[in-house]
C-alpha cells in the first residue's frame, strides 16, 4: 500500500510540474496583446501551483508514513533485509523519475520526427 502511494504521488508531482512548465513557456511566448490568453493561463498556472504544492504535502505524508513502516521492518528484519528496503524505496522514486524523463524524451522525438523526414515541410 505504501509503495502504490509513493508511485502515485511521485507521478502526480512529476505531472503537475511539467504541465506548469509548459503554462510558464506558454506564458513566455504570448503576445503581449492577447490579454484574455495570458490572463487565462496565469489562472491556470495559479492553480497548478497550488495542487502542486497539495501533492508536496502529501509527498511529505508518504515520507512520514515510509518512516514509520521502516521502524516496524527496522524490528522485523535482519539488517541486510532492511538496507534492501530501504533501497528498493529510494530506487522506485528515482526510476519514477528517470522513466517521465525518458518518455518526455521520447515524445519530444516523436514530435521532432516528421520535421526531420520532410525538412522543407517545417519552413
Amino acid at each position: 500500500m505504501f509503495i502504490g502511494d509513493l508511485d502515485k504521488v511521485v507521478s502526480l508531482m512529476l505531472s503537475l510540474s511539467g504541465r506548469l512548465l509548459r503554462v510558464e513557456t506558454t506564458l513566455d511566448t504570448l503576445d503581449s496583446e492577447d490579454d484574455h490568453e495570458e490572463r487565462v493561463r496565469l489562472e491556470k498556472k495559479r492553480q497548478l501551483m497550488r495542487q502542486l504544492s497539495e501533492a508536496q504535502d502529501l509527498k511529505e505524508h508518504v515520507d512520514r508514513r515510509e518512516q514509520a513502516v521502516s521502524r516496524v521492518l527496522g524490528r522485523c528484519l535482519t539488517p541486510e533485509q532492511h538496507r534492501d528496503y530501504s533501497h528498493f524505496v529510494k530506487m522506485k522514486a528515482a526510476l519514477l523519475v528517470e522513466q517521465r524523463q525518458l518518455e518526455d524524451k521520447i515524445r519530444l522525438g516523436e514530435e521532432q520526427l516528421p520535421n526531420v523526414k520532410n525538412p522543407e515541410i517545417s519552413l
